[in-house]
Formats: C-alpha cells, sequence, structure tokens
C-alpha cells in the first residue's frame, strides 16, 4: 500500500501538485466511492492527505459532498478520523462541527480530543483561541494547546499562558516559554513575569533569549537585560573560556566525574536537541558517532558553536506575515511550503503565511550552555560525553 501511495503522489506531483490537480483528485474520489477496501480506502486518503501538506485549506473536489456520509460512517477509526480531517481542509462546515463538537466534549476519548484539536490548529480555525486558553487546565491537552497557540496572535493567551505556568511540568513549561517567545506581544508579558517573580530568569535557557533577541525592539530589549543580565552572541576571546573550561574539568583528577550524573545534566541541557545513544532529540545532529573522547574538540564545539557551522544546521529567522517569529533549521522548502525544526517542534508553513525568511551565520546551538552549571555538573556533564557506552541514570531517577 505505501508503494501505491508513492505511485498516486509521483503521478498527481508530476501535473503540477494537488493545487492544480483538481480532476485527478475528482478521479480519485470517484475510486473511493467505488471501493469497500477499509486498508487500500485509508491509503488513499492518506496519499491525498500527504499531497496537501503545508495547506491549510484546498477547494473541494467534485464527488467529497456525497462521499462524506460513508467516510463519516465507517467502522474504521482511521478511515473517518482521515475523512474528517480531509473534508476540513476541504471547507466542510460540518466536519468542522463534528471536530468541535469532540473537541468541546470533556467524556470524548483523548486520542479523538487531540486529533480535533490538531486538525483545527491545522486550518487555523479562527475561533480556536479561546478554546486552547481553556485546555491549558486539561492535563491530557495541555501540550499540545500551547503549541497551538504560538500560531494565534490573540490578546488573551500569554495571560492564559503565565496563569497556567506554576503548575506545569518542565517539558509543558519549555512549550509555554517556546509560545511566549514567539511573539514580540507575549514575550513582553513573559519578562514582565519574570520581574516580578512568576517565572524564574533560570527558565529563561539561551535559546529563548535569543529568540526574544530576533525582535530587534529597544524596550523589549532592555526589559530583557534587566531580568536576564548581559548578554552577547559571541564572546571575544572564546579559546580563553575553553581554557577555563579545561582546567575545571582537570581539577576533578583521574575520574573527572561522574557519568551517571551527567547524564542527568545532559538530559537537562542537551537532550531536547541532540540525540545521545539513541536518546534525544532531533534537531541538531546525532552525537553518538562525534569525535567525543577528543576533549579539545568536545570544548570547542560546546563552549564555541558557531565557529563552524555546516549549511544544514545555520539557523534560519523566519517572521509571518500575522507577526509570529520562528527560529530554527529548514528542513524542507518548495513553492508551496516550508518545514521548520525549531526547538521544540517541526513546523510546516504555507509559502503564502511567509513574510520574511533569512538564513542566519549561528548555529541552532546556542552559546552559554555551560554558564548555569556548577562546576561538578561540568565535570559530570564532560566525562559523561567522553564516555563509549551509555550511563544509567542514578537510583531513582527516571
Amino acid at each position: 500500500m505505501k508503494f501505491l501511495r508513492c505511485l498516486l503522489l509521483a503521478g498527481l506531483l508530476g501535473h503540477g501538485g494537488l493545487a492544480r490537480a483538481e480532476e485527478p483528485l475528482a478521479r480519485l474520489v470517484r475510486l473511493i466511492q467505488s471501493s469497500d477496501d477499509v486498508s487500500f480506502l485509508v491509503d488513499l486518503l492518506q496519499g491525498i492527505q500527504d499531497g496537501l501538506k503545508g495547506r491549510r485549506t484546498a477547494a473541494m473536489p467534485d464527488g467529497w459532498k456525497e462521499l462524506e456520509p460513508k467516510l463519516a460512517g465507517s467502522a474504521s477509526p482511521a478511515l473517518r478520523a482521515l475523512g474528517l480531517s480531509l473534508s476540513l481542509t476541504f471547507g466542510s462546515a460540518s466536519a468542522k462541527a463534528e471536530l468541535r463538537r469532540t473537541l468541546d466534549n470533556p467524556a470524548a476519548p483523548a486520542p479523538a480530543r487531540l486529533a480535533a484539536l490538531e486538525a483545527l490548529a491545522g486550518i487555523k480555525d479562527p475561533d480556536l483561541p479561546p478554546t486552547l486558553q481553556g485546555l491549558l487546565q486539561e492535563q491530557g491537552l495541555r501540550g499540545a494547546a500551547l503549541r497551538a497557540l504560538a500560531s494565534y496572535n490573540d490578546p488573551k493567551t500569554a495571560a492564559a499562558i503565565l496563569d497556567a505556568y506554576a503548575s506545569f511540568d518542565p517539558a509543558l513549561k519549555r512549550d509555554a516559554l517556546n509560545s511566549l517567545s514567539s511573539r514580540a506581544a507575549y514575550a513582553r508579558p513573559l519578562l514582565e513575569a519574570v520581574a516580578a517573580g512568576r517565572v524564574t530568569s533560570q527558565d529563561l535557557t539561551a535559546d529563548i533569549v535569543r529568540q526574544i533577541r530576533s525582535f530587534k525592539e529597544p524596550e523589549l530589549q532592555a526589559l530583557l537585560v534587566k531580568v536576564y543580565g548581559t548578554f552577547r552572541e559571541s564572546t571575544p576571546d572564546k579559546q580563553a573560556e575553553i581554557e577555563k573550561i579545561r582546567r575545571v574539568y582537570a581539577a576533578g583528577g583521574s575520574t573527572p566525574g561522574n557519568a551517571s550524573s551527567g547524564r542527568v545534566v545532559f538530559n537537562k541541557v542537551c537532550a531536547q536537541c541532540h540525540t545521545l545513544f539513541d536518546a534525544g532529540g532531533k534537531v541538531g545532529p546525532d552525537i553518538t558517532g562525534a569525535n567525543r573522547a577528543d576533549l579539545a574538540y568536545l570544548l570547542e564545539t560546546v563552549i564555541d558553536p558557531n565557529a563552524v557551522i555546516p549549511n544544514e544546521y545555520r539557523t534560519t529567522e523566519i517572521e509571518t506575515k500575522d507577526g509570529r517569529s520562528l527560529v530554527g533549521i529548514v528542513k524542507s522548502s518548495n513553492d508551496k511550503s516550508v518545514t521548520l525544526q525549531t526547538a521544540n517542534e517541526l513546523v510546516t508553513l504555507p509559502r503564502d503565511e511567509v513574510g520574511t525568511q533569512r538564513q542566519t551565520e549561528l548555529s541552532m546551538m546556542p552559546e552559554g550552555l555551560l554558564s548555569g552549571l556548577a562546576d561538578a555538573e561540568i565535570r559530570d556533564l564532560i566525562y559523561y560525553l567522553s564516555r563509549p557506552g551509555q550511563a544509567p541514570l542514578p537510583a531513582g531517577v527516571k
């Protein structure tokens, strides 16, 4: 079936893509109407959905309105979900109403509500922000709601996130900070919350600071300096900093650190972006096979990440036409959409929503990763990074 999907997409894209494939889509609709093979239909619908990736809406193909009841009444959850999602993309009012009923129903299964949230956010439903703000109080949907809120320029969003912030676990706080730093209008209340002690300044990691700096608003920059401290994009003498950390590491003696404790530090400051021993994020490169046993290489990479940057890891700054700012690595780009890996999610934007796009001379890896760590934590982290195999977590730590 995956082979069939590839053939399907190749045929459609060969004629200019789904944006100009109304007649091929109509033929597919007739094919779907004539078949009762659930596996076949799921694969066809998934192929159509893949072809529409990066587009929030598309013209409804001939015959789709008549097909909707068949898909909605299917006994297959996968077929129903794909049918609803595509109907929504095609502008179906009934599909939108059904998804809203599901999302608004606390008794509905959590996976169904999550799928409804993601589908409605995918078309950027203009009525969604108040619902998303309310979902910040619901355990199973908080993360998705936080991430979706970044897409909307809503005056009540920052207050809603900050009101719930103290109840978030570390992962949710990370999502909250990424959304709050995505727009200047949200970043100001965030910094004011830091000044008031509602958010600790230690939560403002280097990448969040960089994100806020990208707005280039003097008043916002002054507030950032006030609540976070002085900062700069690069240190004048990186070699002196490298030598300082080398001395800190050497002070640990023949066994400079504890690998298990270092794994805890790695999970706190590195794992969101980097994979090591099959665990961690995919923003930056997998460092399992890197030259980690070479202390000089390790220190230069961590302390001066902007010294040597492969093109595929240069940071791109995007500002949407409605004022959202995103910073990340471009994973794919064409005339229909751009897909950006940010610090916490993979975002696909329709090309017509992109205002400006600029590739910088900076690595996605921020500077100053070691600045908030104690000497013992630095030694433990470097020792862990230099090990040839995975270290166990300390007892009681998950």
